[in-house]
C-alpha cells in the first residue's frame, strides 16, 4: 500500500528539536577519529590524521529535511528523501531508516523497494539479505522469497551456517503455503546436504518443514537419516519429539540419543514436557530421576518429579523430591526455577519466577502431607504461604483437610466465605466447592451446585463437562449424554467429551459401535492419551475382541498406571486365564487407590481373594 500522508499539528520548533535529536543519534554512528579510537584505548603516543565523517553539509541538511518531513506527518517524503541520501551514500544506516520509515507507515512495497536498494548498494551486507527476506515473510511473497535466500545461505560464515539453516522452518513458517515452503527449504539448502558442517542440520530442517506441511512419514525418514548421520546431535532428537504425537515409532530416536552419556540435560527435560503432556508419568519420572542424578543442583527437575509423584499418588517419593527443590531454591533464590529465572533487571515489585514456584512446591507438600493423613505437617506448609494471588488455593487445600477429617459443611462454609479479589475468583470458588462435594461423594448435591454455576456461566465447556461427570455419578445417563453433546457443539476439539460418552456407553454394554466410534475420534484429538487408550481397549473387550484390547491396556497401563486402567487390564487379563498376572496388576492398583470403586467392583465379581 502508498505511504499515507497526514497533516502535521506540532509547532515547527519542536518538529526542528526533534528532527536534529535524530540527527545526533546518525551522527553517533558515524566512524570515530583515529585520535578517538587510541585515546579512548588508552592513549598512543602517535595517532593518524583524523578521519572525517561523512555527513557534509548538504547531507545534514537533506536529513534534516527528511527527518522534519517525517514529523510533519508527510511519510511519503520522508522516505523519499532518506532513501536518496542513502542510494548516494550507501550508508547501511540510511537505508534501514528508509525502511523503518515505509514498515511505520505499513508501506510493504516501499519498505522492500529500500531493502533491495541497500542490497544493490551492499550486494555483502547479511543485514539487508534478512532485512528483505523479513519484509518478504511478513508480506507472504513465497514465490520471491528464493533468490535473497541462497543468497543468504551462501554469504553466512561457514560457522554460522548450520545454525542458519536450522533456523529455517521457524523463520519461514509463515511466508506461505506449508509445502511450498517445504518444498522451497528442500531446494535452497540443497547445496549444503553432504558438507560435513551443514548435512545434518540440512535434513533436520527439511524434515520440520515436511513436518509443518504435514507430511509425518516423510519427516520421521529424514529424522532417522539425520540421526543415522550423527547419533550425538540433538537437532534429530528434538525433530523425532515433535512427531511423536503423529508417529509414535520416532521415540525410538529420542531414546537412542538420551543413551547416549553426553545426551543435554536440557534436551532430557524437554522429553519429560512431551511425556508428561502425554500422561505418561511413568516413563517421565524415570528420565526425571536420570537428570537429578547428573544435575544434583538444578532445582527445576525435582519440582516436576514432586509433582508428577504426587499426581500417581507416591505421597513418600513427592515428599522428597519436593523438599529436595525447597532446599535448593532458598539456597539460591536467583536458580532457575519452574518458570525461569528472572534477569538481572527485572522489576522487584513482585513474586520472581521462584517465590511462585516455591509457592507451588509448598502447596504441592501439603498436599503429600494430606495423602499420608498427616494433617498438622500440612498446616504447617501451608502456613509458609503469604501470597494473595494463591489465597484461594490455600483454602482449599485447608477445606480439603476438613473434609478427609468428615467435617463437609465446615469445609464448604470456608470455601464461601472467601473474598472474591478477582472476577475469575466466583466461578474458581463453585469449582472448589463441587471438588469438596465429589471428594464427599455427594454427586447429587455436586450435580445441583453445577447447575447453578451453568446458569452463571452458560458456554462454559469445562463446567458443562463436570456437570455431566456428576449427572453419570448419579444415574441420570440420559442427562449425562445431553450435556456432553453440547460440550461437543461448543468445544469440538475436547476429547474427552467424546472419551466420556464413549466410555459410559461401553461399561453399560450398549451401542457399542458408536461408542467406539466416539472413543477412536477423541484418540484422534489427543493421540496417546492413557485413559482414552484405555476406554477404546474396554470397548473393544466388550466387542469380544480380547486380545486387541490386552494390547491397548497394556500400553496404556505402561503410560499412566492408574487403579482405573489396572481395573479393566485386571479383567482382561482373569478373563484370558492369565490369573497371576491379574492379580499383580490388582495388587499394584489396591496399593495405590484401595478404595477407588472402579477396582472394587471387578475384585467383587470375580471373587479375587475369596
Amino acid at each position: 500500500m502508498p505511504i499515507s500522508v497526514a497533516p502535521s499539528r506540532q509547532p515547527l520548533r519542536s518538529i526542528a528539536c526533534g528532527a536534529a535529536l535524530l540527527l545526533c543519534g546518525w551522527l553517533g554512528a558515524a566512524p570515530t577519529s583515529r585520535a578517538q579510537d587510541a585515546q579512548a584505548a588508552g592513549g598512543a603516543e602517535s595517532v593518524a590524521p583524523p578521519v572525517n565523517s561523512a555527513l557534509d553539509a548538504p547531507l545534514f541538511y537533506q536529513l534534516l529535511i527528511g527527518e522534519l518531513e517525517l514529523r510533519g506527518g508527510q511519510a511519503g517524503s520522508a522516505y523519499e528523501i532518506i532513501l536518496d541520501a542513502a542510494r548516494r551514500t550507501r550508508d547501511e544506516a540510511l537505508f534501514r531508516r528508509a525502511v523503518d520509515i515505509a514498515l511505520a507507515a505499513r508501506a510493504g512495497d516501499q519498505a522492500l523497494a529500500a531493502s533491495r536498494a541497500w542490497r544493490s548498494a551492499r550486494p555483502q551486507s547479511l543485514d539487508a539479505l534478512r532485512v528483505q527476506l523479513q519484509i518478504m515473510v511478513a508480506m507472504t511473497r513465497s514465490a520471491e522469497i528464493g533468490e535473497p535466500l541462497r543468497a543468504l545461505l551462501a554469504q553466512t560464515p561457514a560457522a554460522e551456517r548450520g545454525a542458519t539453516i536450522a533456523s529455517l522452518p521457524r523463520f519461514l513458517q509463515r511466508a506461505g503455503e506449508p509445502r511450498a515452503i517445504a518444498t522451497l527449504i528442500e531446494d535452497t539448502t540443497r547445496p549444503y546436504a553432504d558438507a560435513p558442517g551443514t548435512r545434518t542440520p540440512v535434513l533436520v530442517a527439511v524434515g520440520r518443514a515436511w513436518l509443518a506441511a504435514a507430511d509425518p512419514a516423510r519427516a520421521l525418514a529424514l529424522a532417522r537419516e539425520a540421526a543415522a548421520l550423527e547419533p550425538a546431535a540433538p537437532g534429530p532428537a528434538l525433530l523425532a519429539m515433535e512427531l511423536v504425537r503423529d508417529r509414535p515409532e520416532a521415540e525410538s530416536i529420542v531414546t537412542a540419543h538420551l543413551a547416549q552419556p553426553q545426551a543435554e540435560h536440557a534436551l532430557r527435560l524437554a522429553w519429560v514436557r512431551v511425556l508428561t503432556g502425554a500422561q505418561r508419568y511413568a516413563a517421565a519420572i524415570a528420565q526425571l530421576e536420570i537428570a537429578t542424578r547428573a544435575q544434583p543442583q538444578d532445582p527445576q527437575p525435582f519440582l516436576t518429579l514432586g509433582a508428577l509423584h504426587l499426581e500417581l499418588r507416591h505421597p513418600e517419593e513427592a515428599d522428597a523430591a519436593l523438599r529436595r527443590f525447597v532446599e535448593l531454591a532458598e539456597k539460591n533464590p536467583r536458580a532457575p526455577a519452574a518458570a525461569g529465572a528472572p534477569d538481572e533487571d527485572d522489576e522487584d515489585d513482585g513474586p520472581t519466577p521462584t517465590d511462585r514456584a516455591l509457592v507451588q512446591a509448598w502447596l504441592m507438600l501439603a498436599q503429600a502431607a494430606e495423602q499420608r493423613g498427616d494433617f498438622a505437617a500440612a498446616e504447617r506448609w501451608l502456613a509458609r504461604i503469604d501470597d494473595p494471588q494463591r489465597a484461594l488455593d490455600v483454602l482449599t487445600r485447608r477445606a480439603s483437610m476438613l473434609v478427609r477429617q468428615g467435617q463437609l459443611a465446615q469445609a464448604r462454609e470456608l470455601v464461601r466465605s472467601a473474598p472474591e479479589r478477582r472476577p475469575e475468583d466466583a466461578r474458581a470458588k463453585l469449582v472448589a466447592e463441587v471438588s469438596l462435594l465429589r471428594e464427599a461423594r455427594r454427586w447429587q448435591e455436586a450435580y445441583e451446585l453445577l447447575g447453578t454455576a451453568v446458569q452463571r456461566f452458560p458456554d462454559d465447556g469445562d463446567l458443562l463437562y463436570e456437570q455431566a461427570m456428576m449427572a453419570e455419578k448419579s444415574n441420570r445417563i440420559d442427562d449425562m449424554e445431553r450435556l456432553l453433546r453440547r460440550v461437543m457443539v461448543l468445544r469440538p476439539d475436547n476429547a474427552h467429551a467424546y472419551n466420556a460418552l464413549g466410555y459410559s456407553l461401553a461399561d453399560r454394554g450398549q451401542r457399542l459401535d458408536e461408542a467406539r466410534k466416539l472413543i477412536v475420534r477423541a484418540l484422534e484429538l489427543a493421540p496417546g492419551d492413557p485413559f482414552i487408550t484405555d476406554s477404546l481397549g474396554w470397548v473393544e473387550y466388550r466387542l469380544g475382541n480380547r486380545e486387541e484390547a490386552l494390547q491397548l491396556l497394556r500400553r496404556a497401563w505402561d503410560a499412566r498406571p492408574d487403579p482405573e486402567i489396572g481395573a479393566h487390564l485386571g479383567e482382561v487379563l482373569w478373563s484370558l486365564g492369565r490369573k497371576d498376572a491379574a492379580r499383580r496388576v490388582w495388587r499394584d492398583s489396591r496399593r495405590r487407590a484401595a478404595a477407588h470403586e472402579v477396582l472394587r467392583e471387578p475384585l467383587a465379581r470375580l471373587r479375587v481373594g475369596q
